[in-house]
């Protein structure tokens, strides 16, 4: 009989908001596979578990699951989780869920604690509707990228960003997007809890030696800008002009340009050519 993988929430800071469900599952299953196991330990004594436990984090989670994924089938039921917040959600765990479906591994999420939607209820920015992108990439062709998909959201936008690189991200968003409402959160259910309204311009004056990773909720909702956007009625060089200014090269610009009007790329180049 195969064995079953539960992808356990933990708290995001106060250790009170583990549920009772989650501790439970903990004392139950055979293994715990961790993203931190000296994190995780100090989660495990707080609530008297005690349980073997294996590392479990983006640097071997390849090597990792292929093991997870044989105990599961000998049986074992095995519980996934970070140092904070849902497995999955810009942590392990997205990959071992992948792998447990194609060997019919059933999987069981023990809902919890998520940053991304904790800020979004506490941002007063709209939850209707929302695009969640989690960190920006670091390499500088793919953020480019990145943002040029933000910049034509018309919905709520959730980013997460390190402390030592808010500043310019916060930059950038002011730069390509403009300067729109946004809700910065950091450090929340802890002691330090701290939520930072206003436009971009002004949220960058108070976050000053920021520290504790953040959640970056922004409002493209009411921009008109976006809202009215329409590259089909624009020019070639209004299209071209609009991701120029974003820092894209001319051969991203054609790339971009063939994908938003459904046209092949050559058909683009041609155009620019005469």
């Amino acid at each position: 009989m195969k064995g079953t993988i539960y992808l356990v929430a933990t708290p995001i800071g106060n250790l009170q908001d583990m549920t009772f469900r989650a501790v439970q599952i903990l004392k139950q299953v055979d293994l715990i596979a961790a993203e931190d196991t000296r994190h995780t330990l100090q989660l495990l004594n707080y609530f008297e578990i005690s349980k073997p436990m294996i590392s479990y984090h983006r640097h071997n989670e390849e090597i990792k699951t292929d093991e997870l994924i044989k105990e599961a089938l000998v049986g074992k039921n095995i519980a996934i989780v970070t140092d904070a917040g849902t497995p999955g959600i810009s942590d392990p765990g997205e990959e071992i869920v992948k792998m447990a479906i194609e060997n019919q591994i059933e999987v069981i999420p023990i809902p919890g604690a998520c940053a991304l939607i904790n800020s979004l209820i506490v941002s007063g920015i709209s939850t209707k509707e929302f695009s969640f992108y989690g960190f920006l990439p670091l390499n500088k062709k793919n953020r480019k990228e990145t943002f040029s998909k933000i910049v034509k959201e018309t919905k709520t936008v959730i980013l997460y960003e390190a402390p030592h690189k808010l500043q310019k991200t916060l930059e950038d968003i002011l730069e390509v997007i403009g300067d729109i409402p946004i809700c910065a959160v950091r450090e929340l259910t802890k002691i330090h809890e701290e939520k930072i309204y206003g436009k971009v311009s002004e949220v960058i004056k108070k976050c000053h030696e920021p520290k504790g990773e953040f959640v970056i909720i922004l409002d493209l909702n009411t921009n008109e800008d976006k809202e009215e956007m329409d590259f089909e009625q624009m020019t070639l060089q209004e299209h071209y002009t609009f991701y120029e200014k974003l820092g894209l090269d001319k051969k991203e610009i054609i790339k971009q340009i063939a994908k938003d009007r459904n046209v092949p790329k050559n058909d683009i180049y041609q155009q620019f050519l005469k």
